[in-house]
């Protein structure tokens, strides 16, 4: 066996002196690539998902990026439906930091927080449902998502042509979700609409409700959801403010954890979570009264016998619980 060759220390020491240099080096590369990658990523996301014309903005943010490796089984695509957003600007971002660091925030009344719903929508403004434009079933499918770009690209110059970035709240840039919506409803005879009972008028945009009524002449049933969380004043408030205003509204209330009517409510606990402990009541209120909605609507037309009988399983089977049913209450 070859005897091994003195290593005196001035050579170990630059034995790890190039082990440094070669890992420097290396982590180097990788931030680069990193940075590489990480610009094209961003220089991708500033351009939009149109694939015909120019867009209106190339300033648009994408959220909930799925990884993935190309296209899925059958052509699918995970990120087709990804939300997009207009970015705002650097500039824009440090003004506003800016502000916050400089302004003093002072207390104002209640009645200074309280906000027309119609300065939010505006209707009759360029603030409005994006409609699909006329097809038919002689196009082809390059005519028609040719023709469907084009009409959004109108749709969104109108919209930024009329109002600046600043005055423009988050709405939705991927045209591919707005082709979702359109199919869905085309698809639809009875089409709801969910929103919450603290804050309904947020999630209810009239627009929307024009354009299924009207346009299309469906069945719009709007359901107040999570009632047990509002006082039933405020209930019975809004139910009657979404009757005056939109009078072809099926309004049906909705809670899937109603509390004990026997047990009494702090007004004050309308914007507060509840955490359940025990088993508690279990039915659900608001199945019954969806049903009912529906049988007024189809008048007979359709048979809706087996969801009455899935009802009227699940409500016997639907029982007190054991547990005391307790809730903590806890800010939101």
């Amino acid at each position: 066996m070859p005897r091994k060759k003195p290593f005196s220390v001035k050579q170990k020491k630059k034995q790890l002196q190039d082990k440094r240099e070669r890992k420097r080096g290396l982590q180097d590369g990788l931030r680069s690539s990193s940075n590489s990658r990480s610009g094209s990523r961003e220089r991708r996301e500033e351009q939009t998902d149109t694939s015909d014309g120019e867009s209106v903005t190339h300033h648009i943010r994408r959220l909930n990026q799925q990884p993935s490796q190309g296209l899925g089984p059958r052509g699918y695509d995970p990120n087709r439906y990804r939300l997009h957003f207009e970015r705002d600007s650097r500039e824009e971002v440090e003004r506003r930091k800016r502000a916050a660091r400089e302004q003093v925030l002072q207390p104002v009344s209640a009645e200074l927080l309280e906000l027309d719903i119609r300065e939010v929508y505006q209707p009759g403004s360029v603030l409005d449902f994006p409609r699909r434009p006329p097809w038919s079933y002689e196009m082809s499918k390059e005519q028609l998502m040719s023709q469907e770009e084009r009409s959004f690209q109108e749709y969104l110059a109108k919209i930024h042509g009329a109002y600046t970035s600043e005055k423009l709240s988050y709405f939705e840039h991927n045209l591919e979700t707005w082709r979702q919506l359109w199919r869905v409803l085309e698809m639809s005879d009875i089409v709801l609409l969910i929103t919450d009972i603290r804050h309904p008028v947020v999630n209810f945009p009239p627009a929307l409700y024009e354009y299924v009524t009207g346009e299309l002449g469906l069945a719009l049933v709007l359901v107040l959801n999570k009632v047990d969380l509002a006082p039933p004043a405020l209930v019975v408030a809004w139910k009657h403010y979404f009757h005056q205003h939109y009078p072809q509204l099926h309004i049906v209330l909705f809670s899937s954890f109603p509390r004990d009517p026997r047990t009494p409510q702090d007004p004050s606990s309308v914007l507060k979570k509840s955490r359940r402990r025990g088993r508690g009541w279990t039915r659900a209120l608001g199945p019954e009264q969806l049903l009912r909605a529906c049988e007024a609507i189809t008048a007979g037309k359709v048979d809706l016998s087996s969801w009455r009988e899935k009802i009227a399983r699940d409500v016997a089977g639907a029982t007190w619980g054991n547990g005391s049913g307790e809730e903590e209450e806890e800010e939101d």
